[in-house]
């Protein structure tokens, strides 16, 4: 469900408080749509609540706002996992009222994808005209004067990218199969671009120098404070359980154990001498929100309904593990190493506590004990 669509209601109800002016036909001010991202603050005189649905720097989402009612394009740049695409949408949300518009760059995405193609039977019996064209997301937001979305944007090739400068500096597509004035298609006041881009892609298809101008760079960091990184774990997590009516009950321990785990592998992973050594995963947010996500599941339909560590350690294994046998060592080495070479699972076991640790003051609990059972069970499974 598109973020328009799933907070309907309250985006409705900030246009009937709005009195901001807004660019362009924007469905928000530029203040409303930073409350409606950010969340209502202790301050705000509300009659309703409003949830924080991004976890982030109030500067960065402010200058991406500022960013789409200027002239240039919106590219958000970041490693997997970080939430540029979970922005992305939101800013179309809340300044269109529609972030549908989607374009998702790959190696085969072309000029076609982000200008139109041609309904071929259409074109067979009445000839090329605009009722035979099929416009692209782009060509449609620029039409109605929404924001267009690119996602991957260094997936794609140099003719993408060469299309786009016209697109972002002219504000215009010209249809050269067709004549007088419906060979041009204008862009009404209001369209732009919100593009993502992997920064671990970079030098796939790395943007010229033109391109780059028609942006602004907005980086979305790593999420590094604990406590941040499990509200947005619990936060997606209940969204993302809410499409099956399951209420999200995640105990504490269980929740420590996850995100103490996830920050002991991104430490042995940074300490690794060699890629060979490290996992494929990005050992990002996102993959937390999965891991959590399947162990509920798992929990709710196999299970009593209570998350238990087993489970949890499972999930966490069947995620992570990418490549077999590469990932399954790497594990492997994780799960049973000592706690001089790594802050592995079984430094956890020993019951010495790092510095920076949410997880329970004593490592020898039940539930850190079966989760080490339960992943070294799962890692078995692949032998």
């Amino acid at each position: 469900m598109p973020a328009e669509e799933k907070y309907a209601a309250e985006l409705a109800y900030l246009a009937s408080v709005d009195k901001d002016p807004r660019p362009f036909a924007w469905r928000l001010s530029p203040r409303m749509i930073r409350t409606f991202i950010l969340g209502a603050g202790p301050g705000d005189s509300f009659d309703r609540p409003i949830a924080q649905k991004f976890f982030g720097d109030a500067s960065l989402v402010e200058r991406a706002i500022v960013t789409l009612a200027s002239d240039r394009g919106l590219l958000l740049i970041g490693d997997p996992g970080t939430g540029k695409s979970w922005l992305a949408e939101l800013l179309a949300a809340a300044t269109s009222g529609n972030s549908t518009h989607v374009v998702q760059g790959t190696a085969g995405t072309t000029e076609d994808h982000i200008k139109y193609s041609w309904n071929v039977a259409m074109v067979i019996a009445g000839g090329q005209s605009r009722e035979s064209m099929i416009p692209s997301p782009i060509m449609t937001a620029m039409q109605r004067g929404e924001m267009g979305r690119f996602e991957e944007l260094t997936r794609c090739g140099s003719d993408v990218q060469d299309a786009l400068i016209s697109i972002l500096s002219e504000k215009y597509i010209t249809i050269p199969e067709l004549r007088g004035d419906e060979s041009v298609v204008y862009a009404k006041p209001g369209f732009n671009m919100i593009a993502t881009a992997n920064s671990r892609d970079r030098g796939v298809n790395e943007l010229s120098t033109a391109l780059k101008r028609r942006f602004n760079f907005v980086t979305i960091p790593i999420v590094t404070n604990k406590k941040s990184e499990k509200e947005i774990v619990l936060f997606r997590t209940r969204e993302l359980m809410a499409r099956h009516t399951i209420s999200v009950d995640v105990p504490p321990t269980m929740l420590d154990i996850l995100l103490q785990t996830f920050a002991d592998l991104r430490e042995a992973t940074a300490n690794t001498a060699s890629e060979d050594q490290r996992l494929e995963s990005s050992l990002s947010t996102a993959e937390q929100i999965g891991v959590l996500e399947d162990a509920l599941l798992h929990s709710n339909f196999f299970g009593d309904k209570a998350l238990q560590p087993g489970t949890l350690a499972r999930s966490l294994v069947g995620t992570l593990v990418r490549r077999v046998p590469e990932d399954v060592s790497i594990l492997n080495k994780f799960w049973h190493a000592s706690a001089t070479e790594t802050e592995g699972v079984k430094k956890r076991k020993k019951g010495e506590e790092a510095a920076t640790s949410a997880a329970p003051k004593s490592d020898k609990s039940p539930e850190w004990e079966a989760f080490v059972a339960g992943g070294k069970q799962a890692l078995t499974s692949f032998k």
